[in-house]
């Protein structure tokens, strides 16, 4: 059988560390384009009591998300140990493509994957890039697409990446703001035949495009005197968390259901996390689906130091335990794990995969 299988992985954090100590002199307004009356202590107090976000990671001045994109691929293409020419797809998920540090003018075209395999210096003309715009959950939808060419017979190597410069997206007078950050990680999907089944086991993909549409949108200042973007990050945090807490857990035991395995089956579960409240609360929801306890160290958590880094959070994650430095998390061989994602649209999917004997 063809087995999609991750054969190598890298990340890169940009080096610029923003504690919540940088936003204290922000001003803060609300929804109807009022101050907020607290002190800048007391909203990074409360704020990292909810989400228990400490600092993230912002993008350096001189670089762009292609930039990132491309040094995450070169590692993930290097441990992969082969010739980034036998590529047949670049796959990138990113959300606001390259955005001008000054301006805040988004640039897509040409397209964050074409500038990655342009930096890469791939000639193959048959290796084809492919840009995912899919919210949070873009790195596994691409990760999806990529195990479905290789499923197709129609790619045998795919370089998946997710990357973002959120910091550049934000609306500084939003407390939201403070939630988002840079990052960008990738990996090398290939095709390889064996007896037994490993690599991608199933996935699943579920699209809520009603009334969820507008729980994470790009619009206007909360501050109506801002000059800077006219479009930025608007997220309806209430909305979301209601969502994410009804939803996930179901569409998690219902991929389980579907695969014939149970959550005792699962040794790591990779979340996306924007806010280690809502994470902590899926991860209850989702096993009391099963009567049972949450076991020790199933579920990494990287929002603390790294914040919501989007597409690029759930690859970081898994990079860092392959190579041992997101202690105690480590994989081992069979073991099975989970990847999931929630965001804008609203959008769920999730991955099962299994490591080699």
């Amino acid at each position: 059988m063809i087995n999609s299988v991750i054969t190598g992985s890298g990340h890169y954090l940009p080096n610029r560390i923003v504690t919540n100590e940088h936003f204290i002199d922000y001003k803060f307004y609300d929804d109807s384009g009022e101050i907020i009356a607290k002190s800048g202590e007391e909203i990074t107090r409360k704020f990292e009591d909810i989400t228990e976000i400490r600092e993230r990671r912002y993008v350096e001045d001189d670089l762009n998300n292609s930039d990132i994109a491309t040094k995450a691929a070169k590692i993930a293409i290097e441990k992969a140990g082969i010739d980034p020419e036998e590529l047949d797809y670049v796959i990138c998920a990113h959300n606001f493509g390259d955005i001008d540090p000054v301006a805040r003018q988004i640039d897509i075209m040409p397209s964050i994957s074409a500038k990655v395999k342009h930096n890469l210096g791939i000639k193959n003309l048959k290796c084809k890039p492919y840009d995912m715009t899919f919210g949070c959950p873009g790195w596994i939808e691409s990760l999806i697409l990529a195990h479905q060419f290789i499923q197709a017979k129609i790619a045998k190597k795919i370089l998946v990446i997710g990357s973002d410069t959120l910091s550049r997206a934000v609306d500084p007078h939003d407390r939201t703001a403070m939630i988002f950050a840079d990052g960008a990680a990738a990996v090398v999907l290939e095709a390889k035949e064996d007896e037994h089944k490993y690599g991608i086991l199933n996935h699943a993909t579920l699209s809520y495009n009603g009334d969820e549409m507008n729980y994470l949108v790009n619009g206007s200042s909360l501050n109506p005197d801002y000059v800077g973007s006219i479009k930025n990050i608007n997220m309806k945090g209430r909305k979301v968390y209601e969502f994410v807490l009804k939803n996930v857990p179901a569409a998690i035991k219902e991929l389980l259901d579907e695969s014939s395995l149970s959550i005792t089956d699962i040794d790591k579960i990779l979340l996306h996390q924007a806010n280690a409240k809502m994470d902590h609360a899926m991860i209850e929801r989702l096993y009391k689906l099963y009567g049972i306890g949450i076991p020790e160290n199933v579920d990494p958590m990287t929002v603390q130091f790294l914040g919501n880094t989007s597409v690029a959070t759930v690859p970081t994650m898994f990079d860092l335990i392959k190579e041992n430095k997101l202690a105690p998390h480590q994989f081992h061989a069979n073991d099975k794990i989970l990847m999931a994602s929630v965001g804008a649209s609203m959008n769920i999917n999730a991955v099962i995969y299994q490591f080699d004997k």
